[in-house]
């Protein structure tokens, strides 16, 4: 069994979720303040690391519509990479298209303000941090189901009509 850390990284937070590959369900963990330095990103990536006792990372690749890597897919396996070789752990990138935009429908509206009015920065803050964990454990799950895809397909064993004589 390992466990897993998934990653959906953004300019100003980072989502976090956990899982095992033992056919668990990847859940949302914690989502953190993203930092200037990759220092500090490290730094906050390893408590974590260390106390979930993780043994590999997820991180989201945000691809383009078309499938093809972007600006912004170029920096974010750079720093992945990057956090991988500083936590000497390995990185696995998953396409994280639409993952914020189905953490948003399973989480439903953002709730409204006092007195229906719109939600305060307090309110918005603390729902796309939630969104953000969600779109983790929605990356982290991807993997999580592929690995027992991959798993179950070298596992089986041969029909015996399926064989030739």
């Amino acid at each position: 069994m390992t466990r897993l850390l998934g990653i959906d990284l953004g300019e100003r937070r980072v989502g976090l979720a956990i899982g095992d590959d033992d056919g668990s369900v990847a859940r949302p963990f914690a989502t953190i303040r993203r930092r200037r330095a990759l220092d500090n990103d490290e730094a906050a990536l390893r408590t974590i690391v260390d106390a979930e006792r993780i043994e590999a990372l997820v991180v989201g690749l945000p691809l383009e519509a078309s499938g093809a890597e972007g600006p912004q897919a170029a920096l974010t396996r750079a720093w992945a990479d990057a956090v991988a070789e500083r936590l000497g752990l390995p990185v696995t990138l998953r396409d994280e298209r639409l993952s914020s935009h189905l953490a948003e429908s399973r989480l439903g509206p953002m709730k409204r303000g006092r007195s229906g009015g719109p939600p305060s920065k307090t309110q918005r803050d603390a729902y796309r941090a939630r969104v953000d964990r969600e779109a983790a454990a929605i990356i982290l799950q991807d993997e999580l189901d592929t690995r027992a895809r991959l798993r179950s397909s070298t596992t089986r064993s041969p029909d015996p009509q399926e064989s030739s004589t």
